[in-house]
């Protein structure tokens, strides 16, 4: 079983940067591919980006190609999510999950944990 936190996020200005942390606990870590989802308001949770259990392997919503880029650190149990250029159309409460699917797996429901949620909201 794996346990995420999430930190990072808060209030930006459009064309600035945040950064996401997902932390895990559990020695099992390694196994899992994480996928990172967001959710607007009013509106379905969706996918963002994930990166295979290795790190070698990295997937992207066309909506943040070029943007946004997903990296982890096996070493200590984490998955960022750096986000650049921010628009308005990018608040929202963003998620890290874990999965045992293909890395570029981008459902719901291929990912079995999932962390607390973390908002961003950007500014004009």
């Amino acid at each position: 079983q794996v346990q995420l936190v999430q930190s990072g996020g808060g209030f930006e200005q459009a064309g600035g940067s945040l950064t996401l942390s997902c932390t895990a606990s559990g020695r099992t870590f390694i196994r899992y591919n994480i996928g990172w989802f967001r959710q607007a308001p009013g509106k379905e949770r969706e996918f963002v980006a994930s990166i295979s259990w290795d790190g070698l392997s990295t997937y992207y919503a066309d909506f943040v190609k070029g943007r946004f880029t997903v990296s982890r650190d096996n070493a200590k149990n984490m998955v960022s999510l750096q986000l650049t250029t921010l628009k308005q159309d990018d608040t929202a409460v963003y998620y890290c999950a874990a999965g045992t699917q293909s890395f570029y797996a981008s459902g719901l429901n291929d990912y079995d944990y999932w962390g607390q949620g973390t908002q961003v909201t950007v500014s004009s």
